[in-house]
């Protein structure tokens, strides 16, 4: 069975980039939806001795096909959200761990390159879904678009970070302003963070 992951911080931690309501209801409504969501699926499926959110959505053509969008929409949106809030965690967030600097500059250049491409990402993406930072497993670091709660995992690729650009990530504070909102999320993040998911999934 799945539950909701602590933020280990407050809500208004990330302030001024994003505001204290919109954590609140982000945090407790929607990604606490989809882990409700998540685990009234697998129980009508016998399956909630399940734990390992990677291996269902690597696996998601395992299940009954019935079953599938829900758990793609459901998996995927409380595994997004999960390394979301990880990323925005206070702390040391200028502190880019020197492995991963040296491969963001050789696959992109420099770290201002990567955000602009994450940024020009964003901004393409037409409706909901989020801009990715991944891994893959022939091509090292890239950036790549996936709509909805579609995860990076179902490709194989190993998500670094994600800006999620669903309206509820943002509404409140930025209205239709998603550039501004892409901008002060690329400022709150927390690259010491992120170097250390990439250290995990670099293993």
């Amino acid at each position: 069975m799945f539950k909701l992951p602590e933020l280990g911080y407050d809500y208004d931690a990330v302030e001024p980039y994003i505001d204290a309501k919109t954590m609140e209801i982000h945090h407790s409504k929607h990604h606490n939806g989809f882990v409700m969501n998540l685990n009234s699926i697998l129980e009508k499926m016998g399956k909630i001795h399940l734990t390992d959110v990677s291996s269902i959505l690597k696996n998601i053509h395992d299940f009954p096909e019935e079953f599938q969008t829900l758990i793609r929409n459901n998996a995927g949106g409380y595994s997004n959200h999960t390394l979301y809030f990880r990323t925005l965690r206070p702390g040391n967030k200028d502190n880019l761990f020197e492995k991963f600097k040296d491969d963001i500059n050789a696959a992109f250049g420099s770290l201002d390159v990567l955000k602009a491409d994450l940024k020009d990402t964003a901004m393409k993406i037409f409706g909901s879904g989020w801009a990715w930072l991944v891994l893959c497993p022939d091509s090292g670091l890239k950036v790549i678009s996936m709509p909805n709660q579609d995860s990076p995992l179902m490709k194989s690729y190993k998500p670094i970070l994600g800006i999620d650009v669903w309206e509820h990530a943002y509404y409140l504070k930025y209205q239709n302003r998603r550039i501004e909102y892409v901008d002060a999320f690329l400022k709150a993040l927390n690259w010491e963070e992120v170097s250390k998911i990439y250290n995990e999934v670099n293993n």
